[in-house]
């Protein structure tokens, strides 16, 4: 089926953990609601010939969240299926502050996706940052000096 990327600005929960919990609650509402393939999530997770062969093409291939913004091995197995925080240093270098907006991150966002059908040269975006497959990478957004949302990117497939 090939690679796909997908983005995702969604509300701040507290903790990045039930962010992305909410954020599997609705996605798979949006993928799985009125399909009777699977009753929940989990059940969905349990299906390893297709979650192993195809998976959703969407954040519910994301199981869980680590808190190193060290960068995936496609060499240790743990790492498939994690989410996790883009560096600080990645943060101030795309955003220009440690403190982006949900509007900036949009902006960045199209920016980078703009660059996609650039030919060779094209600088550095903010996609290069998740470079495994079965992955994906978190920005805390803020309005003001509160954390309100969560913009995550990533990729699924091969």
């Amino acid at each position: 089926m090939g690679a796909s990327g997908w983005e995702y600005v969604t509300p701040y929960e507290g903790t990045v953990e039930k962010s992305l919990e909410v954020l599997h609650a609705r996605v798979f509402q949006e993928l799985y609601g009125d399909d009777a393939t699977y009753r929940n999530l989990e059940e969905l997770w349990q299906d390893e010939e297709f979650m192993g062969e195809e998976g959703t093409h969407s954040i519910l291939d994301i199981d869980r969240v680590v808190h190193t913004p060290a960068a995936p091995s496609s060499h240790n197995v743990a790492d498939y299926g994690t989410l996790r925080p883009l560096a600080h240093e990645r943060v101030v270098h795309h955003f220009g502050t440690d403190r982006p907006t949900p509007a900036r991150f949009e902006e960045v966002l199209a920016q980078a996706q703009t660059a996609i059908g650039t030919p060779f040269d094209r600088p550095e975006t903010l996609l290069d940052e998740c470079r495994m497959r079965w992955t994906g990478v978190y920005v805390v957004l803020y309005t003001g000096d509160e954390p309100t949302h969560l913009g995550i990117f990533g990729f699924s497939g091969d």
